[in-house]
């Protein structure tokens, strides 16, 4: 029985998910159509962001160069290369969950660790779109100060986390092979 379950872990969320809706809908349970419609968004917002996502990540693996990604976010980038991925950050849209393809694309592309970690924090907080949504219903100077406070510490993060993964490796699968790589 055991096995059955550790078999089908997946199915089993999925069927309970399922019939929890369903019993929500019978027994109207406010929370559970709340949660249903919440998900149904959610998996909508997923479906039609997540395929174009894929296809510009695609792109840029092809059409960039490594040499190009290591030369001006690398390892030894400094501030010019915060610049580009706080840059980088600022232009993009989108969920967050969509920043975690691009920063693996530059991690095994050669950029520095110091810089990924930066370019997450600065796409959780001051991607443009955001920022104009944020001075129409808080005034620009909320935002402004956020981002003054926000992005030295997006910095000292990334440098705090370059030096702490300073000797770790970790694992980069590219074209279905397993290889080594330091960071």
């Amino acid at each position: 029985m055991k096995k059955f379950f550790s078999k089908h872990r997946g199915y089993i969320w999925v069927a309970a998910y399922a019939v929890l809706t369903v019993l929500s809908f019978v027994l109207g349970f406010n929370p559970g159509k709340t949660i249903f419609t919440s998900f149904t968004q959610s998996l909508v917002e997923m479906v039609t962001f997540v395929p174009f996502l894929f296809i510009i990540v695609g792109l840029f693996d092809v059409w960039v160069p490594k040499e190009r990604i290591q030369k001006h976010i690398g390892r030894g980038s400094g501030i010019k290369g915060i610049a580009l991925v706080v840059l980088l950050a600022m232009l993009q849209a989108g969920p967050l969950y969509g920043a975690f393809p691009v920063a693996y694309l530059l991690y095994r592309k050669g950029a520095g660790i110091r810089n990924i970690f930066i370019y997450l924090g600065a796409f959780s907080s001051i991607k443009i779109p955001m920022l104009g949504i944020e001075i129409g219903y808080l005034g620009i100077e909320f935002s402004l100060v956020r981002t003054l406070v926000s992005l030295p510490l997006f910095i000292g993060i990334g440098y705090l986390m370059e030096r702490y993964l300073k000797n770790r490796h970790f694992e980069v699968r590219d074209g279905g092979q397993k290889k080594e790589a330091s960071s």
